[in-house]
């Protein structure tokens, strides 16, 4: 197979959560300690620091590595999903790993995972621990996919454990209230491992410090600590991580990061990572912004900066996929606002029209597309010079843009 076609089967194996949704997401880690095993425990060979939480955990982790990278260590970083290149999600010193290792990776382990029936992910995951130890990285940062407890990425004993936050975002797999959304998220806490929460929640504190208190582990909420650092990400929201990376680099004990590093790490996380979609400014004159942001709480800071521009009048393309709880999220966006409805490009996408009548009963007005590029488009065409124009919903609305 070649690498488009290795990439179908893939895709084709069993449902993607990132297409599917439900249907993909297994509460088990049977397949991948199985793999694991196959592939002779790769990830034994290097050291981690894994990253969970509802929002921030990506570009928390685009921040650990590149602190890491002015380090001088050579650094694996796994995330999930991603925007237009499956490769994005496994890189080595920002580096994505080649479509050629895919195609091999899949062709020497393809019987194995026919006969145990592995998921998207699962393999995904098998592959990044792969490339990570035949690269040697010396530490790889590991973006939890969903979830934590049962996470195909939860059978690591990292260095440091991180939880960013807590957010109801996937609560048709991971629980219906705060709390029981933390006791997933705290399932990547280790024995005797460090563990940084990123925010001081009252709904979940006690959760995370308990399960500290079970596992003997040092726990530290980054909130607390005082002092800010700046990035090269622009969002606002970006000073909670920086706070949040930092704190984890305390943690690591076997490794000499400088607070030069740091500085410079965190004021280079595009160029050693070429992370995307975070407070993107496409173009000025008028100004385009897209972000990722697909939740409340990460929607809530998101509009809050874009309502501190500058501007006429706002323009917003707007999607977003169908497992979405809209009467949380359609409420937090200005009703002042021009509106571009479409689909993303999946099966989960939402239907435009679906969407453009749910945001009707919200007081948000605009005309329905049938693909994030139409809407894209008519945007440009309508925006005047002092407008400002906003592309969001969904990671997948992004991914067609970028």
């Amino acid at each position: 197979m070649n690498y488009q076609e290795t990439l179908n089967w893939m895709f084709a194996q069993l449902p993607m959560y990132q297409k599917e949704g439900k249907t993909a997401f297994k509460k088990d880690l049977t397949n991948i300690k199985a793999f694991s095993n196959h592939l002779n425990y790769p990830y034994k060979k290097f050291k981690t620091i894994h990253v969970g939480g509802t929002n921030g955990k990506g570009s928390t982790s685009h921040m650990l590595a590149s602190i890491l990278q002015e380090a001088g260590y050579k650094v694996g970083l796994y995330t999930s999903p991603h925007l237009k290149n499956f490769t994005e999600r496994i890189r080595v010193n920002g580096e994505e790993i080649s479509k050629d290792s895919v195609v091999r990776f899949i062709s020497e382990n393809k019987t194995f995972l026919e006969e145990q029936k592995l998921s998207f992910f699962e393999m995904t995951v098998g592959l990044a621990f792969d490339i990570f130890k035949k690269e040697k990285v010396d530490i790889a940062v590991i973006e939890v996919g969903l979830g934590g407890r049962l996470d195909s990425t939860n059978v690591i004993t990292p260095e440091v454990s991180v939880i960013t936050n807590i957010g109801l975002d996937h609560t048709q797999f991971l629980g219906e209230t705060m709390s029981e959304i933390a006791f997933e998220k705290a399932g990547i806490i280790k024995n005797e491992v460090p563990v940084v929460i990123g925010e001081r929640q009252k709904e979940t504190s006690a959760i995370f410090v308990a399960k500290a208190k079970e596992c003997s582990s040092e726990i530290v909420f980054a909130s607390d600590v005082k002092g800010e650092y700046r990035t090269d990400l622009l969002g606002e929201y970006q000073l909670k991580n920086t706070k949040t990376a930092v704190e984890v680099i305390k943690q690591l004990k076997s490794f000499s990061v400088s607070e030069e590093n740091i500085i410079n790490g965190l004021l280079s996380v595009v160029k050693n990572t070429n992370l995307k979609g975070r407070w993107q400014v496409l173009q000025e004159f008028p100004k385009i912004i897209c972000d990722t942001a697909h939740n409340r709480e990460g929607l809530f800071y998101v509009l809050n900066q874009l309502k501190k521009e500058k501007f006429e009048k706002i323009h917003i393309v707007l999607g977003v996929v169908s497992d979405k709880n809209l009467e949380e999220i359609l409420p937090m966006f200005p009703q002042d606002a021009v509106y571009y409805f479409c689909k993303p490009n999946i099966p989960r996408g939402l239907s435009e029209i679906e969407l453009q009548k749910k945001s009707k009963g919200f007081n948000l007005n605009g005309e329905a597309f049938l693909s994030v590029k139409e809407a894209v488009n008519e945007m440009e065409l309508r925006m005047g010079k002092t407008d400002i124009g906003y592309i969001g919903g969904s990671t997948f609305v992004v991914a067609e843009i970028l």
